[in-house]
């Protein structure tokens, strides 16, 4: 029997003075069996990043034909093409096709290697921004993750400031060389 996604929640108070974007968010993320939980933060920090009206997590791993968040319009257009992780350039170059923009918040072991190889292929692609998240910092983001969060993150200068009852941390996502 295949193993179930964990579900977590996420109430946020979200104060992008970047974005001059403020909201109460009530998030509900899925957990996939084969997800850690850092990448489940990146998703909910990539979130937080790119938060405005009409923008939802997608069935994600559990579909290769969505993203791990997208931002449609109220006609059904894909407005942003939001991924996580390492994603080959075909993936993001269909993405390209599909989508109006397309933001990668890239992050974990190897992706050093993976800039190295897939780095030229992507960087070809107009519509594509690329950031990335240091292991370091990730670290710290993961203390926060539990089954119920109540967090506050504050952008500013894309720094995220983020914190719940008992610890604050900064974190930032960096653009690729």
């Amino acid at each position: 029997m295949a193993e179930k996604a964990t579900i977590y929640k996420a109430n946020i108070t979200l104060s992008d003075t970047d974005r001059h974007y403020y909201a109460e968010l009530s998030l509900t993320l899925a957990l996939h069996p084969s997800e850690t939980i850092e990448r489940m933060m990146v998703r909910l920090l990539a979130y937080c990043f790119c938060a405005t009206d009409n923008l939802s997590f997608t069935r994600g791993l559990s579909s290769v034909d969505e993203p791990d968040l997208w931002h449609k319009s109220d006609d059904g257009r894909i407005l942003e093409w939001i991924e996580v992780g390492q994603p080959a350039p075909e993936r993001l170059k269909k993405a390209s096709g599909q989508a109006e923009s397309v933001k990668v918040f890239s992050y974990g072991r190897g992706m050093d290697i993976w800039w190295a190889q897939q780095g030229a292929a992507i960087r070809a692609l107009p519509k594509v921004s690329i950031q990335y998240f240091a292991a370091e910092d990730l670290q710290a983001l993961q203390s926060l993750a539990a089954k119920t969060m109540q967090l506050s993150v504050t952008i500013a200068e894309q720094i995220a400031y983020v914190s719940d009852e008992r610890t604050n941390i900064s974190i930032s996502p960096r653009p690729m060389p």
